[in-house]
């Protein structure tokens, strides 16, 4: 739901129609680079481009049918080009789109967020420049002294910007654009936000891990050194102890974070209501991820692979994984992809291999052929890309 204080352009950016627009444009532009290829017609694409358009409220119905925002969305949409239609959504998944949109929606939100910031700037700075001499109580709690090379207030009432220029270079430090009695705490949020990322992607890979150390999977497991136990009452268990570990502290990392925003606000600028928090949360925070980074290391250095088990349990799909290719192959011979989807599905719901399951299907056969259908459960066409994506990611 946007919140009622929104001002309209930021609205309008998170309105379901304009998402919807922009998943279209990502679907069109996908189209066009198909076409620019060779894999689908240039005829189809002008089509689309000309005519394509997408109903709010279409989508909701269809989706309350169907279940599944995506198929609603690339349903509605086919709907109002006809036969072209069906190379919408061409060799794309769900996530494709909506995480495209997404950025896109951030991207609009993230400039109308610095147009409000330069305007903010600009006010702060005509209001300073208009009470440049006007004085002002500088508060804080009495009887304190909080080391700090600006002062009390942060006005360098006796040592003057020169001696902490000198000073906290020679210590490796930069001076606080405008400080009060202390840095600014957005600083800090900043940094504990960073561990909490930093955290948050150690979880990832760890989530990984114990998802592939279950034992109906049994793909990848943590090192499990000579003499250790799993359970003190099963001798046969090899618990994810490391990773478990892993994801319980990052969400301790996390908790840091929300402190340090809390830590933002103080009263008349400085108070010391974030001084306890920030006893406890500053060195268990970069302890905490350390020690994650080290562990983290260690798993995946020690990380025992098993690829025969990942082929075996990727067989037991019978081939299914082949069926976004299958339902291309179908819609690329001129089948309506509503359509193919329902043989596909067909085949994929039924019992058995689905292999044997499409080999035996009428209408598919009808429009591949064997050595069609071969080619399209071919493994190696989904790994084409992989040292692509693998060179990318090492690189990065």
């Amino acid at each position: 739901m946007i919140p009622r204080y929104s001002r309209p352009e930021m609205a309008a950016v998170w309105s379901d129609a304009h998402r919807l627009d922009l998943m279209l444009e990502t679907e069109l532009l996908v189209c066009e680079a198909l076409a620019r290829r060779g894999v689908i017609p240039e005829a189809a694409v002008a089509e689309l481009r000309s005519q394509a358009s997408v109903d709010p409220a279409r989508v909701a119905e269809i989706e309350a049918e169907v279940k599944h925002d995506v198929i609603a969305f690339v349903s509605a949409a086919a709907e109002t080009v006809g036969e072209a239609g069906r190379f919408l959504h061409f060799g794309m998944t769900s996530s494709d789109v909506l995480d495209t949109a997404l950025a896109l929606q951030l991207v609009e939100a993230s400039r109308l967020l610095e147009e409000g910031i330069a305007k903010l700037r600009e006010a702060v700075g005509r209001r300073a420049r208009e009470h440049r001499s006007t004085v002002m109580a500088g508060r804080t709690h009495q009887g304190i002294a909080w080391a700090k090379l600006s002062g009390a207030v942060g006005s360098y009432a006796h040592n003057g910007p020169d001696i902490e220029a000198e000073v906290l270079e020679r210590l490796g430090l930069r001076p606080e654009t405008v400080s009060t009695q202390v840095v600014p705490r957005d600083r800090h949020a900043a940094f504990l936000g960073a561990l909490a990322l930093v955290a948050a992607a150690v979880e990832r890979f760890a989530t990984e891990v114990r998802h592939m150390q279950r034992t109906e999977l049994l793909e990848a497991l943590e090192p499990f050194s000579s003499g250790q136990k799993g359970s003190s009452a099963m001798p046969h268990k090899r618990n994810p102890i490391l990773t478990e570990n892993l994801c319980g502290l990052a969400r301790l990392v996390r908790s840091h974070a929300a402190i340090g925003l809390e830590n933002i606000a103080l009263w008349h600028e400085r108070d010391i209501s974030h001084s306890s928090a920030e006893r406890v949360i500053m060195p268990d925070a970069t302890i905490t991820a350390d020690f994650m980074l080290a562990r983290m290391t260690t798993v995946i250095e020690g990380l025992e692979v098993r690829p025969e088990t990942m082929a075996a349990n990727l067989d037991k799909s019978g081939g299914r994984w082949a069926s976004e290719r299958l339902l291309l192959a179908l819609v690329d011979r001129g089948t309506a992809r509503e359509e193919a989807y329902r043989w596909v599905q067909r085949c994929a719901m039924a019992d058995g291999d689905f292999r044997k399951t499409v080999a035996a299907d009428p209408d598919i056969t009808a429009q591949l052929t064997a050595p069609e259908l071969a080619d399209v459960l071919d493994l190696e066409h989904a790994l084409r890309h992989v040292d692509t994506i693998i060179d990318r990611a090492l690189e990065g």
